[in-house]
């Protein structure tokens, strides 16, 4: 699972009407669904998105701000990232990923580069790395 949010202190105005919207734009038939929680779990969004050929699935939160999507390659979470950057997060906004791994092994977010794909690709890649060998072998497949 790759995670993308606002760099701290910054916000992307993310609602859940607007994403809905954006991914509706791409796919009128996209599967979305909104989660009521309560005080301690909050609200969610699960939603479909195919990019590249690829179907995927995410969640997204308002509080704490954020985006992530499950079973993830490095290649179509760089994918995702130009989406994003295309449609969800504002022009000029910056930022930042983590994946489940890193989270779990206590991993700093990281600023996602404005680079080439390929690029990004690697740095999400070295990301991996960071997190332990085992994980890199799975990511790759």
């Amino acid at each position: 699972m790759y995670v993308f949010t606002p760099i701290e202190g910054q916000t992307w105005g993310l609602t859940y009407d607007r994403l809905k919207a954006r991914l509706l734009e791409r796919d009128p038939d996209e599967f979305i669904r909104i989660q009521e929680g309560g005080q301690i779990r909050g609200s969610a969004m699960h939603y479909g998105i195919t990019l590249e050929g690829e179907e995927l699935e995410g969640y997204a939160r308002v509080r704490p701000e954020g985006i992530s999507i499950l079973d993830s390659t490095a290649q179509a979470a760089a994918n995702f990232v130009g989406w994003l950057r295309e449609h969800v997060v504002p022009e000029g906004a910056a930022m930042t990923f983590n994946t489940a791994w890193g989270l779990e092994g206590d991993l700093p977010d990281a600023s996602v580069p404005e680079v080439t794909r390929p690029r990004l690709v690697a740095a999400f890649l070295a990301h991996l790395e960071a997190t332990g060998p085992e994980v890199v072998v799975s990511a790759r497949f």
